[in-house]
């Protein structure tokens, strides 16, 4: 079945500037991140936040790390104390107030427990969808987080989240086997499934994977036949949205962005995989648009003031969804 989604318009479109965005009672949208800085601009609290206030949501951030960091790589990591990413989160969570929430870089085994003592006693604030980008390893190669961290993150954090969006190693380091077949895909999201999170999003940016052929997805004619697929499980199902495969090394910062996105419309209240859905759309068209860019020497950033896509809404679950960089179709 091929069936173009794209005339499906959802409000969420913006028209309206750079304004925050409220709800019928004025309640203001808000998004908390809770990562490292990167000074390069591309990734991290930067990037989450830019990627937040292009979705009109006001943004909020717990800074866990300063890095030295530009486009070549990691050049110096400071970590916070695991105090002050207390006092930082305590303050944003009694005044503020957080409709949705993403963790990004939590560096060490200390600064994570810190941070699932500080939401398991936020009683109010645990009722908040929250979002785990499970950032290891920089685009350049320097680990993120070190070893310790890893079973703290998996047993502490992972069953408090609404949603985790690992790129195909960081899944494999968290279920402790390779994630390179499309069947370890499917096996390593339903384990992290098991162990709690709500919803596994194990993107395929790292996976050069030939399937549509296999699963018989029947992409537009004009279709890129190189794709990435990201695969959603949910609940016993698994959903797909494609995208083609985009030849830039402008793509620092993806996931950030990716796992930004998704906390912003889930603040607002859309529902999962339409949020999904749309972050996929919106992560594509910053790589697409940045593709030029001469922005450092190495992995450049994406451009986060790419217009907000049209949404799909009323994802099926099961389905598989390709976006060409304009409409959403079904291809199952």
């Amino acid at each position: 079945m091929i069936r173009v989604l794209g005339a499906m318009l959802n409000p969420l479109v913006r028209k309206d500037g750079m304004r925050v965005r409220t709800d019928e009672m004025g309640h203001v949208f808000r998004a908390l991140t809770i990562a490292g800085s990167d000074s390069g601009g591309g990734a991290g609290i930067q990037a989450d936040l830019k990627t937040m206030h292009q979705f009109g949501v006001y943004g909020m951030s717990v800074v866990t790390a300063l890095t030295a960091q530009n486009t070549t790589g990691v050049h110096g990591v400071m970590e916070a104390s695991p105090e002050f990413v207390a006092a930082q989160l305590q303050a944003v969570i009694h005044d503020l107030g957080v409709d949705a929430m993403k963790t990004g870089m939590l560096a060490n085994e200390a600064i994570i427990a810190t941070v699932a003592d500080v939401l398991s006693t936020a009683t109010a604030t645990v009722a908040r969808p929250l979002v785990i980008d499970p950032v290891m390893v920089a685009k350049g190669g320097t680990k993120l987080m070190d070893d310790s961290a890893i079973a703290t993150l998996r047993e502490r954090l992972l069953p408090m989240a609404a949603l985790i969006t690992p790129n195909a190693p960081e899944t494999g380091v968290l279920v402790g086997a390779s994630v390179s077949s499309w069947d370890s895909v499917h096996l390593a999201a339903a384990r992290l499934a098991q162990w709690g999170a709500g919803v596994v999003v194990v993107k395929g940016g790292h996976l050069d994977l030939d399937v549509a052929h296999a699963e018989g997805w029947r992409l537009p004619a004009a279709a890129h036949q190189r794709v990435a697929v990201d695969t959603v499980y949910a609940q016993g199902t698994f959903t797909h949205f494609l995208t083609p495969r985009v030849n830039s090394v402008n793509t620092h910062g993806t996931g950030c962005t990716f796992s930004a996105a998704i906390t912003a419309l889930l603040a607002s209240g859309t529902p999962v995989l339409d949020a999904i859905a749309q972050a996929k759309a919106f992560i594509y068209d910053a790589i697409v648009r940045a593709r030029g860019w001469d922005v450092g020497h190495g992995h450049g950033p994406t451009d986060h003031s790419t217009p907000i896509p049209v949404a799909m809404s009323g994802v099926m679950a099961g389905g598989s969804y390709y976006y060409d960089g304009r409409n959403w179709t079904r291809v199952d």
